[in-house]
């Protein structure tokens, strides 16, 4: 248990940590509030379950990992759970959604939907994350810090 708090990390996994959680906050209130444009947990969750056909606990994941997570990547807690969480649902958005869109992200608005250059770098910051740990100023340093006085 202790070594999913540690950190190996310092500046540069808390500059990857809060570019992860930002950029990933306002999808996952997209789906858990309906904020920034989005339809909130009802219509996000049977979107995922009744359209795409995916499972409902796999549904549930996707608006976990995306609303808790990217708060949680954000204050560096349980930063390795929560990186997992993200790659792991970046995954499943290139397999099923992104790759029939080809690498290149929609700028001119002429396919029909956006490629999957930006999952490749958030699947590598989750890697890189999952690898060193939440960094400084995280929740997760000083829970570690607290366990190692103790020890």
């Amino acid at each position: 248990m202790k070594k999913l708090f540690e950190t190996q990390g310092g500046w540069s996994s808390l500059i990857l940590r809060w570019a992860l959680g930002i950029a990933m906050f306002p999808h996952g209130m997209q789906k858990l509030f309906g904020w920034f444009g989005g339809y909130g947990f009802p219509a996000s969750f049977h979107y995922f379950t009744d359209k795409m056909h995916i499972p409902a606990f796999l549904a549930l994941l996707v608006i976990v990992a995306e609303s808790f997570g990217s708060v949680a990547l954000i204050t560096g807690f349980l930063t390795r759970v929560a990186a997992f969480g993200i790659a792991c649902d970046m995954i499943g958005a290139v397999s099923l959604v992104h790759w029939r869109n080809g690498f290149f992200m929609n700028w001119l608005g002429q396919k029909g939907g956006e490629g999957f250059e930006y999952h490749i770098l958030a699947i590598a910051i989750g890697l890189a994350l999952i690898i060193s740990g939440a960094g400084n100023w995280s929740i997760d340093r000083a829970i570690a810090s607290h366990w190692k006085k103790r020890s």
